[in-house]
């Protein structure tokens, strides 16, 4: 049997995978993502503090040229009893296909098509967009929906700026954002004074459609997301640090670079000026089925991202002393926020605090079969829900609202 086989085999269904750590040479470390306080540079000071941790990542990070190996791509976990082995995910999905993701999504897409991460950064970020299929096309990436997400377990603290500036004002002309971006090298060009900024409330989170421009507040954030590293800054000052001109041409084709007309078609202006944004975007929790019946059964679910057509996410609850079997139609990754138990044959718990290159037993993956057949949760704790977030692919046949 090959490695993906045995990890598929010893796990009945679930893999185990191991903590994907991602430094931002332009961030940051909010400190809320457990990573011990030693090891937040643990990369060296020129890659930038680590702020993110990838979930389910088959997704190279796109972090110039000091990237490490593999660096994004999360890993499988085997353990014989005494050795334990790790193969890619990435690798995993390649060999066991539709197996693993189900046939739907590997016939349609021949991958895992979407990853998610927590975002940990101390400040805000600069107003920046992720380009759709087209555009991004143009250098040989996908386009990049995300969503947001901001769980309470990792939110102790708001950071310096728990805002959020989403789209451009109604009655901005493109003239006025053009002529920012055409001051990106002079200090601030002063474009989120076209933005309008939303305060951040954990528990609840926003959908980010491509061509949208944001500027993400400083709530450490769950972010699922379709499978691409695709961007461009268009804010030059960000709490008071310059962004190197090269992140705004970042996603334009080098034939184009200098062209502002180019910057200009990679915004979806109607998206960026709807007068709706928060009607639009803005996401509350929704149960999945009567909340009620779900308490009787001895747990609740509601779906946290659910915009999209590209990915989706769920936040499980299952209540102290209670056990559950949750079904789901489509494969998905998870990871654990609270509490300890058991899940499937799998040890399940929430770390208070990992070391860079320590092993952890609250990420996994589970096949779409044993989704199906539905996977059984134990909750000894008389105190103590467990909590975990639960990332989908595209077109998730349970997403009706």
């Amino acid at each position: 049997m090959s490695l993906a086989e045995k990890a598929l085999e010893q796990g009945k269904g679930i893999l185990r995978l191991a903590p994907t750590w991602v430094p931002r040479s332009f961030c940051v470390p909010g400190r809320r993502i457990k990573l011990h306080p030693d090891d937040y540079y643990v990369l060296g000071g020129e890659r930038g503090g680590i702020d993110e941790r990838w979930l389910s990542s088959t997704t190279p990070a796109k972090n110039g040229p000091l990237t490490g190996e593999n660096e994004g791509l999360s890993q499988v976990v085997y353990s014989d009893g005494t050795t334990e082995e790790k193969i890619l995910l990435k690798d995993a999905i390649d060999e066991l296909k539709g197996e693993l993701i189900g046939d739907r999504l590997w016939n349609e897409y021949g991958a895992w098509p979407m990853y998610s991460k927590f975002f940990d950064n101390m400040g805000p970020l600069p107003h920046h967009l992720h380009h759709n299929d087209e555009q991004a096309a143009l250098i040989g990436q996908l386009g990049k929906p995300e969503a947001y997400y901001f769980p309470p377990q990792l939110n102790n603290h708001g950071g310096d700026f728990p805002y959020t500036f989403i789209g451009i004002a109604p009655g901005t002309s493109k003239e006025q954002i053009k002529e920012c971006l055409q001051n990106f090298t002079k200090g601030d060009n002063k474009i989120t004074n076209y933005s309008m900024a939303y305060r951040l409330e954990p528990g609840t989170g926003w959908d980010v459609p491509p061509g949208l421009l944001h500027a993400p507040g400083s709530l450490c954030t769950y972010e699922p997301q379709k499978a691409s590293d695709v961007f461009a800054m268009y804010q030059s000052l960000v709490n008071e640090a310059i962004i190197p001109e090269e992140l705004l041409w970042n996603g334009t084709p080098k034939d184009r670079i200098g062209d502002y007309d180019q910057l200009m078609e990679a915004i979806d202006w109607d998206l960026n000026v709807d007068p709706q944004m928060m009607a639009n975007r803005y996401m509350v929790p929704k149960p999945v089925k009567d909340s009620a019946e779900m308490a009787a059964e001895g747990y609740s679910e509601v779906w946290v991202c659910y915009k999209s057509d590209a990915f989706s996410a769920k936040e499980l609850t299952v209540f102290p002393g209670q056990t559950v079997t949750i079904k789901d139609s489509a494969a998905y990754g998870i990871i654990v926020m609270q509490g300890h138990g058991k899940m499937g044959v799998w040890d399940i718990e929430t770390p208070s605090l990992i070391r860079y290159g320590q092993l952890t037993n609250d990420e996994f993956f589970i096949s779409e079969k044993a989704a199906v057949e539905g996977v059984t949760i134990v909750n000894p704790s008389t105190t103590d829900p467990i909590v975990m977030l639960k990332h989908f692919g595209p077109a998730n046949p349970d997403l009706v609202l």
